[in-house]
Order: C-alpha cells, then structure tokens, then sequence
C-alpha cells in the first residue's frame, strides 16, 4: 500500500512539473521586472529580465491593462494560481486532470512564445504566398529558452499520455476482473 501511495506522489509531482515551471517563469519575470526597477543601473538585471521578457510579458501587459499595473495584483494571481492548481493536484489523483493541465500550459507557453515573437497572421503582413494564394507570415523565435520551453512542454505532454492511457488500462483490467467475478457468482 505504501509503494502504490509514493507512486501516487511521485506521479503527481511529475505531472504538476511542467505547469509549475510555466508559473515559474512568469513570477521570475515579474521578480527581475521589480528587481529591475530597484537597481535600474544592474546589466545583471537588464539580462535577466530580457531573458525573461519574450516569455511572459505579453501576459503580464494583458493582466495589467484589465486589473490595474499593480505588482502586488500579480504576486496575488500567481500566489493564488500556485494554491488552487497545487491543492487540485493534491485532491485530484487522476491522470485526466493532469493532462488538461499540462495541455494548457503547453499551449499558453506556445502562445505567449508566438506572441512574444511578434508572430502575425491572416494577411497582416505578407512575408510569403501559400501556393493558392493566400498571404500570410509566421514569425516564432525559436531561441534556446524557446526550444527549451516548448521541449520540456512536449516531454510533459508525452508523459500524461502515458500515465493517462495507463490508468484507462488499469480501469478497463479491474473492470474486467469485476465482470468476471460477477458473472461467477451468477
């Protein structure tokens, strides 16, 4: 019973890896942004923070032009994401959960990376023509922190499916043991 409960830790750990990395990210974006404004003269600062910038500050302009430029309005939403999304995990056990979630974060992380790159679409700026006509421009700035986001993303992603698909498996053999008990004792 032991070894099937650390299992369940380890599992659990794993698959919160990657949303916990993505939510990572866009508090040591907003952490170098104060930092940043405390020792504006630090080239140390100014590296980290533009480092930082392409992945989350997108999301960071979109929080603050709906909720006000507060620093402590954006502690609070990752404070308050970090508890919910953590105490989910904790609560929920299944795998289904964990793989809406990395999926989301995926996809945010790919989002925010497009949108940081300044990537456009649908004919705003014609960089090249489809081969029936239609123009369109796809600009990703697939730098190393980029490759190594959406990387980390897929392997996340990967591994849900494993453990998802796993656990469909263990139900459908538990079912069957059920059904075969059952149709014993008839």
């Amino acid at each position: 019973m032991q070894i099937v409960e650390d299992d369940m830790k380890r599992k659990s750990i794993l698959l919160f890896a990657f949303p916990a990395f993505v939510l990572l990210i866009l508090a040591a974006e907003r952490i170098a942004t104060l930092l940043l404004g405390t020792y504006p003269a630090s080239p140390a600062m100014w590296w980290v923070w533009l480092e930082l910038r392409p992945l989350a500050t997108m999301f960071w302009q979109q929080v603050d032009l709906y909720l006000g430029g507060s620093m402590a309005v954006d502690a609070a939403i990752l404070v308050a994401a970090s508890i919910v999304f953590w105490m989910a995990c904790r609560t929920r056990k299944s795998a289904a959960f964990f793989f809406l979630a990395n999926h989301m974060a995926l996809l945010f992380a790919g989002l925010m990376i497009a949108v940081g790159g300044h990537s456009e679409t649908a004919s705003t700026i014609a960089a090249f023509t489809a081969p029936d006509g239609f123009p369109f421009s796809l600009m990703v700035d697939f730098t190393w922190e980029n490759s190594l986001v959406l990387t980390l993303g897929f392997a996340a992603c990967a591994y849900c499916h494993v453990a998802f698909l796993r656990e469909t498996r263990q139900r459908a053999e538990a079912l069957a043991v059920r059904l075969v008990a059952l149709k014993r004792d008839l």
